[in-house]
């Protein structure tokens, strides 16, 4: 909690994947993205203008230009030329590729040092100060994300009001909020139950 070593924590590469998979990274990253879309867009072509569908005025004769109806997507109030229509962005992919990205995103953070391990986060009441103290003891000056067994603890509290900092379930961990911010805060025994099988591994969140 005051930013020394207190001990170490070793994994197995082969459990999360043996090396870092940038493709199947990206993949997923872009899988739940797009998952998160919801597809809601919608603009009026001509046909859905309200408004007369006569001709302005005559073709010829006016001193004008030529000028159609009213509801033409050149004139103000007129329909889209091409309107946007709600659909899904939906994209599928494997369970077992799922699985393993969520897994390997962990390899990706350990890699480049971007896990924060603490034996545990246990603030007795919620407290931002005590919150920020710990982030700068840590170094952590980018984004985190802060993961916990419970998100409705003091500890979890704590991190309401700090804008770099959002929190989740670590039993919701997934690729696309790894890779999304610098770094993983997390509680040893928390982070040992997740790589030992639970987890990520069996819900995703998208």
């Amino acid at each position: 909690m005051d930013g020394q070593q207190v001990g170490s924590f070793e994994v197995d590469e082969q459990t999360l994947g043996g090396e870092v998979r940038p493709t199947l990274l990206k993949q997923a990253y872009v899988r739940m993205h797009a998952n998160r879309r919801s597809g809601s867009a919608h603009t009026r072509n001509r046909s859905e203008v309200s408004g007369s569908t006569s001709k302005m005025y005559r073709q010829k004769g006016s001193g004008n230009a030529r000028r159609g109806p009213r509801g033409t997507n050149i004139m103000k109030g007129g329909g889209h030329g091409h309107s946007k229509k709600p659909h899904s962005w939906r994209l599928d992919m494997p369970r077992k590729m799922r699985r393993l990205a969520n897994r390997n995103a962990l390899l990706a953070k350990a890699v480049d040092g971007e896990i924060k391990i603490v034996e545990s986060l246990d603030f007795e009441t919620p407290s931002t100060k005590q919150m920020v103290r710990l982030l700068e003891s840590l170094k952590i000056d980018r984004t985190c994300l802060l993961a916990l067994a419970d998100t409705r603890s003091p500890s979890a509290r704590s991190a309401a009001n700090v804008a770099s900092v959002h929190l989740t379930r670590v039993d919701r961990l997934n690729a696309f909020d790894v890779l999304n911010h610098r770094y993983l805060l997390v509680e040893r025994q928390a982070l040992a139950d997740l790589i030992a099988g639970g987890g990520a591994e069996n819900k995703e969140a998208q």
